[in-house]
């Protein structure tokens, strides 16, 4: 078996990206457009709510991690979206959102291929004030994709449907 030349620390992180983000579009893509304000209790947010969520916290990471002079303290969160994810909709239909889901993540791999894996193993000061390399903080932000594909999966089985992840396992 050979590895391919490619296998990098961070080819192999975009990669995962990618997969959790194709994730997530196949689960919010188990809601008709006409559900997309299906909202499974009081207090969280809607498919489209969270989905849109996910866009902004991705654009948020590829900013901020590939910036040279990132800092995720440097503002707010909030601000951070403002600045980052300041060319999403507001009020974006379901079809866009999805478009975006795919959009975004060509543009996210483009700019960590642009800025590279060294830069990637640089540091930089986390939300919660520590230091950590860039290249942990993309895979934080994976697992944050993942955590809400989880949370769509299981609203997909809320309303009465099989997951799309399921329906893969189970197809072979």
């Amino acid at each position: 078996m050979s590895v391919p030349s490619q296998a990098t620390l961070l080819a192999e992180a975009l990669e995962a990206w990618q997969y959790t983000r194709q994730g997530v579009l196949r689960e919010a893509e188990e809601f008709p457009d006409g559900e997309w304000g299906f909202r499974p209790g009081p207090g969280a947010r809607t498919v489209q709510e969270l989905v849109h969520h996910v866009l902004a916290s991705g654009l948020v990471m590829v900013g901020e991690l590939t910036r040279a002079n990132g800092d995720f303290q440097r503002q707010s969160y909030e601000d951070h979206v403002a600045v980052h994810a300041r060319t999403l909709p507001t009020d974006p239909t379901p079809a866009a959102l999805r478009a975006l889901l795919t959009s975004t993540l060509a543009k996210g791999v483009a700019a960590f291929g642009q800025v590279g894996e060294v830069h990637m193993l640089q540091l930089i000061r986390r939300f919660d004030g520590a230091w950590g390399t860039r290249m942990a903080w993309l895979q934080h932000g994976i697992e944050h994709e993942s955590y809400h594909r989880g949370q769509l999966a299981a609203w997909v089985r809320l309303s009465g449907r099989v997951p799309a992840l399921t329906q893969i396992i189970e197809a072979g």
